[in-house]
């Protein structure tokens, strides 16, 4: 017997950065409150970071 409490897959979702799970609508683009907050986690902690060289524009000052 499915819960009726459980939420929905949006239709054509994409799956869910964190776990790879169907995205809900309430939660989207994740799949739950924990996928959400384990990203918002990995903000915080600057552990996603854009990797860049110096330029020569840098070594001017």
């Amino acid at each position: 017997m499915p819960a009726e409490d459980a939420p929905k897959a949006a239709p054509g979702a994409k799956k869910c950065p964190i776990c790879g799970k169907p995205a809900v609508e309430a939660s989207r683009p994740f799949c739950s409150e924990r996928c959400r907050d384990v990203d918002l986690n990995r903000w915080l902690s600057n552990s996603y970071a854009i990797p860049a060289a110096p330029s020569d524009d840098d070594d001017a000052d």
